[in-house]
Formats: structure tokens, C-alpha cells, sequence
């Protein structure tokens, strides 16, 4: 089997599935989609991602056939199930169901608010783009730090979660954002945690080919 992972560096998206794929030792090709520069517009990628966005995990299994995975969430779980070897979704139904919550107030509830397109049309309709992100950005935090309470490990038990896997990015975006995140003690405990592991840190936007520094 063979995994290439298209994706963009800064891409909070595609850095989640970075760190699923680390915290699980997988080895990949890292293909970089400047989107920036448009180029997930491409035929060639569009066929691949009709949405055209970052990331897409493109699978070859040992036959040649070959899938081309979208979303970063399904990808998460794909890889969970396919990999169940250090698992990234608890066991426990009820668990496994609120690590899902807490992936989802972010992948949901703040990414779109967040994404360059949205930004951009924000602005071209006349409106403070910043101002609109921030708010967006302060808001789900909130609700995830009400969710999780008062923790200082991880955000479910006592190791990375689907959830951990997409807090760490938005923490990052947060900051590049300009977002006032101080306030959520927690949280930061928590992407300290996570930071002091090697799979987190391979992951990191700033570790990638593709950064710009």
C-alpha cells in the first residue's frame, strides 16, 4: 500500500491528517497543494478533490487500485479503522461519540468561518474580514473549552485524540488569526501536551516542504 497526502502547509485542515498519520507512524508522500497560488484548481487535482481543497490522502492498495480520500475528518476515521494501532477515536461509545463532538465544533463550527474563500469574499463584499474571523474563531473555543472542562492532558483520556488532532491546528490558526486565545488555559495545557510529542511536531505547518518561513 502506498499513501499520498496532497495537501497545503498552513492548511489547518490538512495538518490534522498529518498528525493522524504521525501519531500512527505511517509512512507517506507529501505532495504540496499551494492554495494560495490556486493550484487546487487544477484538472488534474480537481479530479481528485471535486471541492477542490486540501487535503486529499490518495490511497494505492497492493492491487493498484487506487482511492482518493477528501474531507479530513473521514479521512481521520478511514485511517483509524484501517490502522486501528494506536487508536484515535476512544473505544467507548459515549466517548468516542464526544471526541467526534469536540472535532466537529471545529471542523464545523469554525473552519468555514475561516477558510481563505470565505475571507476573501467576506472582504470583497466590503466587510472586515479579521473582525469576522476572530469572532468565529473565539466563539467555538469557547464552547470546546466549556466541553472539556478543566483538563490538562488531552482533550478525551489519557492520549491524542480525533479531537486533539484538530484543536492543535486551530490553536495555530488561531494565533495567525490574530484571535485573543489566552483566556483559554486549558486548551493551551492541553496543545502544550500534545506539542512535547515527536508526532505532533513532525506534523507541525512549520516542519513542512512547502513552508514559507
Amino acid at each position: 500500500m502506498k499513501l499520498v497526502l496532497h495537501n497545503y502547509w498552513r492548511s489547518s485542515a490538512s495538518h490534522r491528517v498529518r498528525i493522524g498519520l504521525e501519531l500512527k507512524r505511517l509512512a507517506y508522500e507529501y505532495v504540496a497543494v499551494n492554495i494560495v497560488k490556486h493550484e487546487q484548481a487544477a484538472d488534474a487535482y480537481r479530479a481528485k478533490n471535486p471541492m477542490m481543497q486540501v487535503p486529499t490522502l490518495e490511497v494505492t492498495e497492493d492491487d493498484g487500485v487506487v482511492h482518493a480520500l477528501n474531507q479530513s475528518l473521514p479521512i481521520l476515521e478511514y485511517l483509524d479503522e484501517r490502522f486501528p494501532a494506536t487508536p484515535i477515536l476512544p473505544k467507548d461509545p459515549v466517548e468516542r461519540a464526544r471526541a467526534r463532538a469536540l472535532a466537529e465544533i471545529v471542523n464545523s463550527g469554525i473552519q468555514p468561518f475561516q477558510n481563505l474563500s470565505t475571507t476573501k469574499r467576506v472582504k470583497a463584499m466590503g466587510g472586515d474580514d479579521a473582525a469576522w474571523t476572530k469572532e468565529y474563531i473565539e466563539l467555538g473555543l469557547a464552547a470546546f473549552a466549556r466541553l472539556i472542562g478543566d483538563r490538562d492532558t488531552f482533550c478525551i483520556g489519557d492520549a491524542p485524540t480525533i479531537a486533539d488532532c484538530c484543536l492543535v491546528p486551530q490553536l495555530a490558526s488561531a494565533r495567525r488569526f490574530g484571535a485573543d486565545i489566552a483566556r483559554f488555559e486549558a486548551l493551551l495545557k492541553i496543545e502544550q501536551r500534545c506539542l512535547a510529542l515527536p508526532a505532533f511536531q513532525r506534523a507541525a505547518p512549520d516542519a513542512q516542504p512547502d513552508a514559507v518561513r
